[in-house]
């Protein structure tokens, strides 16, 4: 791995890690863990997205995104966005970018990076998730979550959830985000925006991902990992893992979870 590695993402094959203190992306095969190449991309980078086909990181530092071919690493083209970028998303034809310094999210085409929108949000967006329709934004700083429709931008509500919310997942009917501040998640209905829940987890929770069954929570304060039961919110149990945890994956078999400051990636 990197230095300070941050965000994860799986392509149906590989697992890709940014590296935000070593301006690179590391390449794994999920199979076993090998590590298959380390791309440069650009200044701190963050998030990661997949779009079936290449890998999309936010380069935090550079304010820009990078295209990456999934196949061989092969920079494809580096795209300005706004200030800070952080999150990023795939609607199924364009990505989505939360750039956390100017308050808003960028929509790019991803056959060819053009850019087709800039919406503003809340204050210091980090996550963003697509729901099959709309396009979900966690606001850190106004401590609330923003809906989007994806076809267009429209701003659809914005509905509170707990203090500073990092990191956004959908489990196929509900929105669960993380409240980095109050060391819970809220659990939300995608169709209404209608608060089902909110769950005690470790401290600081940060990364979350979802398995088809369960929800998994980076918990970066307890330095271990929550695993929920979706439907209820049952805490099934809790993993140790390295210091600082941040992105979390699900590649099908097992969950994949990023360790800021030990430098490594624990698979579980």
């Amino acid at each position: 791995m990197g230095f300070q590695p941050y965000g994860v993402a799986f392509d149906g094959t590989n697992i890709w890690v940014t590296n935000s203190g070593s301006i690179s992306i590391t390449k794994l095969r999920a199979s076993d863990g090998t590590v298959l190449g380390t791309y440069a991309v650009g200044y701190i980078p963050r998030g990661v997205a997949f779009d079936g086909a290449n890998i999309w990181v936010a380069n935090s530092g550079s304010d820009s995104i990078t295209k990456l071919r999934a196949s061989d690493g092969t920079v494809l083209g580096t795209y300005a966005v706004g200030f800070y970028p952080y999150g990023v998303a795939f609607d199924g034809a364009n990505i989505w970018v939360t750039n956390s310094g100017s308050n808003d999210v960028t929509k790019l085409r991803a056959s060819d990076g053009t850019v087709l929108g800039t919406y503003t949000v809340g204050l210091n967006p980090r996550g963003v998730i697509f729901d099959g329709t709309n396009v979900w934004v966690a606001n850190s700083n106004s401590n609330n979550i923003t809906r989007l429709r994806a076809s267009d931008g429209v701003v659809l509500n914005t509905y509170a959830v707990g203090w500073i919310p990092k990191w956004i997942v959908f489990d196929g009917a509900n929105i669960w985000v993380t409240n980095y501040g109050s060391s819970n998640v809220t659990k939300l209905r995608a169709s209404d925006g209608n608060v089902l829940g909110t769950y005690t987890v470790g401290i600081y929770p940060y990364g979350i991902a979802f398995d088809g069954v369960n929800i998994w929570i980076t918990n970066a304060g307890s330095n271990d990992v929550t695993k929920m039961r979706a439907s209820d919110g049952a805490v099934l149990r809790t993993y140790g893992v390295g210091i600082n945890p941040r992105g979390v994956v699900f590649d099908g078999t097992s969950i994949w979870v990023v360790s800021y400051d030990s430098g490594m990636i624990t698979k579980l």
